[in-house]
């Protein structure tokens, strides 16, 4: 009964977007395989719901203490919109991550305004809880704007995929191993389900990239930095003339989908290009702006001419030290099936 539940739910998934080629039963038995075992080791998966009642009460002076006066040693990123710092409350000692808005941009008081409008209502294992917005005046009188969320403890996708020299100068490199990939391939196809359709009106996240998504302890992905992130009204789904060009380009190079480059509206399909991306970029080790990729040549036609018979040949070499370390083969036999998801849902045209 176990698995005919979890098939029936893969099943929904991936006919959600109406990709034919996902209701393959291979495909959706090769997830079947790697969804028993997730579900093992991770409780099933909540749905969307109010989270008005649990949001902290957190002051100016509260989060200056946590951070120690937002102090450098406690910075964990930074960007044009704003910095990151990594506080502890002194009252019951969570630990939290604050982000400091920069109003002298003008994109960050928009960013603000998205990102509570997209979060105040919803909760699911797969996206990162906001637990209070703050808005307001510093000790010397500036506006002030900060979000507080809870701390990813295992820091970016982006930091896993892609260590920086720090990181590989500790004594623990950061690898993700085949199984780990897929985990977090898996928890962020929730969290697009739940935000596509679980919520009063869908949210498109518009940024989807390995930046965004963070990992907690147990290795869990949430999706991260809903400051582009667009509500669906029902006056926008009826208005097929709202253009993202009218917005300004929303998303980043490499992950933004092809049409919102050329003014199409925005759509829940920008999110799964973005996701087919990510795919593709999780199992072959490259990022879709690498240099190879040029004059329409990108990561989708790369695994296009490669499939099926060369797969081994651009998978990260991470993943090939693995499969010599382990001596068989049992796990790289489902790398095809991967890579089609990612190549369907990175295709060119969204329909």
């Amino acid at each position: 009964m176990q698995l005919e539940r979890i098939h029936q739910k893969i099943k929904h998934f991936f006919q959600i977007n109406n990709f034919n080629c996902f209701c393959d039963l291979g495909v959706t038995l090769v997830f079947s395989f790697f969804l028993i075992l997730w579900f093992r080791k991770k409780k099933e998966q909540p749905t969307a719901t109010c989270a008005k009642n649990s949001l902290l009460q957190l002051s100016y002076q509260s989060i200056l203490r946590a951070t120690d006066g937002f102090s450098g040693q406690n910075l964990v990123g930074s960007g044009n919109i704003g910095s990151v710092y990594k506080g502890i409350l002194e009252e019951n000692g969570v630990v939290i991550a604050v982000k400091v808005l920069n109003l002298l941009t003008h994109e960050a008081s928009r960013s603000f305004l998205a990102e509570c409008e997209a979060l105040r209502n919803i909760r699911h294992r797969n996206l990162v809880k906001v637990l209070t917005a703050i808005s307001g005046a510093d000790y010397q009188g500036n506006h002030f704007k900060a979000l507080v969320y809870e701390f990813m403890a295992n820091g970016s996708l982006e930091d896993w995929l892609y260590p920086s020299v720090g990181m590989i100068e500790q004594e623990r490199i950061r690898n993700l191993n085949f199984f780990q990939r897929v985990n977090v391939v898996v928890d962020v196809a929730h969290a697009l389900e739940c935000l596509h359709h679980h919520c009063d009106a869908p949210i498109i996240h518009c940024d989807l990239k390995p930046s965004n998504i963070l990992l907690d302890e147990e290795m869990v992905g949430h999706i991260s930095d809903f400051g582009l992130a667009k509500i669906l009204s029902a006056d926008l789904l009826n208005n097929s003339t709202t253009q993202s060009s009218s917005l300004g380009l929303r998303g980043t190079i490499g992950y933004a989908p092809p049409e919102y480059g050329m003014g199409s509206e925005l759509s829940t399909k920008g999110d799964v290009y973005s996701y087919g991306i990510l795919v593709l970029e999780m199992f072959t080790g490259k990022r879709p702006t690498n240099e190879m990729f040029k004059e329409g040549f990108n990561l989708h036609n790369f695994v296009v001419a490669t499939l099926p018979g060369r797969v081994i040949e651009f998978i990260d070499p991470i993943l090939l030290e693995e499969r010599v370390k382990q001596g068989n083969d049992r796990h790289f036999q489902f790398l095809n099936s991967i890579f089609e998801i990612g190549i369907t849902c990175s295709a060119g045209i969204p329909k």
